[in-house]
């Protein structure tokens, strides 16, 4: 399985993590159904953007991805996405972008031009197929050198650059010349190198579809004759508010953006794997307000299940419950990761279960069973681990004053108590056990 990674010349914005969330989800689920997955994520560390970026600041180009680098590790490990077995960066594998374009131009599906090496869409017929590209606006001999081009360009891309003096002191000496690979070799090249000439699954988000995947496709199975791909898959743009996200319309966020404003990072999560991948999502602040609640309500479920103390076996209406919602929520990401019918498997089985909690119905037993199942899921999905809260000491003093004016019958400066600790996310419940309390996600 193969995955477009970030370039490395911003930190990622959340419409790339809804990308690479469905790509997580992609890799959870197939291990669950005991595929072996070898993922391999790529790092663009070399293109226009980074370029321009590391000139802008002054600084090497190393130097400038690197940040950016860092950052998007610690935005993976944050959204608990699941690392790929191995992130190849494109300044580590020049030699296997020659090879390819040596190959190219010694079959003739490519030429020089100025120092550059094209790729002739001419002499690949089935060039178009992924896009749904109409040949006819094909230009013959026009040439594009930029590495993203609009979908009119339909043109002879660039394989290999020549160097010129906005590239600075970024270039390679090679036998095809002083200069650097296009983008889309790039792909190619680390795919093929780890993966092999032909594999299974490619992913990206749907503006990969031209021309990146486009032209991976036809440099990739003219070099080597093989089919390149078996699988494409690829998700729908984001948009936020209803619009396209863009900093001119200040709805443009950054992972680091919304904790900074106090999100966690599950309750993204939550949010950015809750509809079909192939279904725009609209992102919003009461989306994100909603799904906070949405896990709230699975938290609670949990703490309940494991405050269950009743002594008994098993409640055969218990099992049929959990066995049901196994079943839906197989069967519903079997169908092209129908992530809805997924969820609403898990919130059936919710409602159902704390229906015989109602009834005291549910065994400590009953309880560890639907705990198992929760936990079985949550390898696919990625949000059931409640994030590990510590109260500071200003809350333990609020508890503890709140439970001795409970003592002293002071209700009055009890429930002031409660709604101070309520304005620091911190939700009290009096059971006949004692307070218990919950920080709000």
């Amino acid at each position: 399985m193969y995955t477009c990674g970030p370039t490395v010349y911003d930190y990622p914005h959340i419409g790339n993590y809804r990308t690479f969330i469905f790509e997580d989800l992609l890799r959870r689920y197939l291990k669950y159904k005991n595929y072996q997955v070898y993922q391999v994520m790529n790092l663009t560390d070399i293109d226009d953007k980074t370029i321009a970026g590391a000139q802008r600041e002054k600084i090497p180009l190393d130097t400038f991805t690197e940040r950016y680098k860092k950052a998007f590790f610690d935005d993976l490990d944050s959204l608990n996405i699941q690392r790929a077995e191995i992130y190849p960066e494109a300044t580590e594998h020049i030699p296997e972008m020659l090879e390819i374009v040596k190959t190219l131009l010694a079959k003739k599906q490519a030429y020089l031009s100025d120092g550059s090496v094209y790729f002739r869409i001419s002499a690949f017929p089935e060039y178009g197929r992924l896009s749904n590209m109409n040949l006819s606006e094909l230009k013959i001999g026009a040439r594009v050198a930029a590495d993203e081009y609009e979908k009119e360009e339909v043109s002879d891309f660039a394989l290999w650059k020549a160097w010129d003096e906005k590239d600075g002191e970024v270039y390679w000496e090679t036998e095809l010349g002083k200069g650097r690979p296009g983008w889309h070799i790039e792909c190619s090249a680390m795919s093929m190198k780890y993966l092999g000439q032909h594999f299974d699954i490619h992913t990206g988000g749907v503006d990969n579809i031209f021309p990146h995947h486009e032209n991976e496709i036809a440099q990739s199975q003219a070099a080597t004759g093989q089919k390149f791909v078996n699988y494409w898959l690829h998700s729908a743009h984001l948009l936020v508010e209803g619009r396209r996200m863009a900093k001119s319309f200040g709805n443009f966020y950054t992972l680091r953006d919304l904790l900074n404003q106090g999100w966690t990072p599950v309750v993204i999560r939550y949010l950015l794997i809750g509809t079909h991948y192939r279904q725009q999502l609209n992102f919003t602040l009461e989306g994100l307000e909603a799904s906070k609640n949405a896990l709230q309500r699975l938290y609670d479920f949990m703490d309940e299940l494991k405050d269950v103390q009743r002594v008994g076996g098993k409640n055969p209406e218990v099992e049929n419950i959990v066995q049901t919602a196994k079943t839906k929520f197989e069967e519903s990401l079997d169908d092209d990761l129908n992530i809805s019918g997924a969820l609403g498997a898990l919130f059936d089985l919710v409602r159902d279960i704390n229906k015989l909690l109602r009834e005291n119905q549910v065994s400590k037993v009953d309880a560890m069973m639907v705990l198992e199942h929760l936990c079985k899921i949550d390898a696919v999905l990625g949000v059931l681990s409640k994030p590990e809260v510590e109260l500071e000491e200003k809350a333990i003093g609020l508890i503890k004053r709140r439970d001795q004016a409970r003592k002293e019958k002071n209700w009055k400066l009890a429930d002031q108590i409660r709604r101070e600790l309520s304005n620091m996310g911190i939700i009290l419940e009096d059971t006949p056990s004692g307070t218990k309390w919950k920080k709000s996600i």
